[in-house]
């Protein structure tokens, strides 16, 4: 079919002008969030934050695109969660106990001594109540969660330290490093903790600030080369059975995504939360022996410095309990009850 110049011209004019249009459209559909990790590059947690950023990225076709962004860089470390309130970042995966200076019953989820191991912590925040209690928790603040968005990782490591520690005596007056109400209780027990963010460990153990320290898993502090600043590594679940971390989201920014979106970011999130702790339950196996081959002293902490600590958390939390709110009490009797059940199973 012939068509005139001029017609020929019309029709270029028009496609131009709906391509512009249609481009238009996209750029004003798309979106963009910024998420922050809590810890160095290095740090497992940072890695798979930084994943589940790309994925989201790649599933939505670019409709929402998350820019990863390293703990401390937008925010100070392990503060990450105040910029996602105040709206500087859209979303953050942070260790709850980060907050405690916020809500008490942070503690109750994040690397409580005494408390629920992996699995167990993953099923009760996802199936029993605990994201729901958490964002109770939150109310007033700008923030939410959801059940799949919690990392339990695997327990963590006693200590690494200068020092053998071999009795409850040893304990006392050790310069540890220690977060959450991990480190209520080891002061409890005559330590002298302090609070240093995961990135600055290393050099705080060189230059003598500390003693000792506690972190994460046995996979996550290899990677961080802590085999370099500590001979010996003391082994115990008691003071931290899970490790966990969280994805916390701008409430506001939730609010604005579409609902095909939430659901992809829910969905991803709870495969890479999922992921994060398979990768270190595996990468932590392998990480024992790379730390023996080293020249590292591992051995497993002593009956009764355990059953020590494990007295005094439950003193610890007795007492606290008794002094905070409903929504403390709520959470703790909510977790011992499940490990009752599961436990028991």
């Amino acid at each position: 079919m012939f068509i005139s110049k001029r017609k020929l011209i019309v029709l270029m004019l028009v496609a131009g002008m709906l391509l512009v249009s249609s481009i238009a459209v996209l750029a004003q559909d798309k979106i963009v969030w910024k998420s922050s990790g809590h810890g160095p590059a290095t740090d497992p947690s940072q890695v798979y934050h930084d994943k589940l950023c790309e994925a989201i990225t790649l599933a939505s076709g670019g409709r929402l695109e998350v820019k990863a962004f390293v703990g401390g860089s937008v925010a100070p470390a392990t503060q990450e969660l105040n910029a996602v309130s105040e709206g500087v970042l859209d979303m953050c995966y942070t260790c709850p106990m980060y907050n405690l200076d916020k809500w008490p019953a942070a503690g109750l989820i994040s690397a409580r001594p005494g408390g629920l191991p992996g699995e167990a912590l993953r099923t009760w925040f996802n199936y029993g109540g605990g994201a729901e209690l958490m964002n109770k928790m939150m109310e007033g603040f700008n923030t939410i969660t959801f059940p799949g968005a919690l990392s339990p990782l695997p327990e963590e490591v006693f200590l690494h330290s200068k020092k053998e520690i071999k009795t409850v005596e040893d304990i006392k007056g050790l310069k540890i490093r220690a977060a959450g109400d991990g480190g209520e209780v080891l002061n409890m027990m005559g330590a002298a903790v302090v609070f240093l963010p995961g990135g600055e460990l290393y050099e705080a153990m060189q230059r003598g600030t500390i003693d000792a320290f506690e972190y994460s898993t046995m996979a996550s502090n290899w990677d961080m080369h802590f085999n370099e600043i500590a001979k010996y590594v003391i082994l115990s679940p008691t003071r931290s059975p899970s490790d966990p971390q969280c994805f916390f989201v701008n409430e506001d920014s939730w609010n604005k995504l579409p609902d095909d979106l939430k659901r992809l970011v829910q969905d991803l999130i709870d495969k890479w939360t999922q992921a994060q702790h398979e990768y270190l339950v595996y990468e932590s196996i392998l990480a024992l022996d790379k730390f023996v081959e080293y020249g590292c002293n591992v051995y497993k902490l002593p009956q009764e410095v355990e059953e020590a600590l494990t007295n005094t958390a439950k003193k610890y939390y007795t007492e606290k309990a008794a002094k905070e709110d409903q929504i403390y009490r709520d959470t703790l009797e909510s977790m011992d009850a499940y490990w009752e059940a599961y436990s028991s199973k």
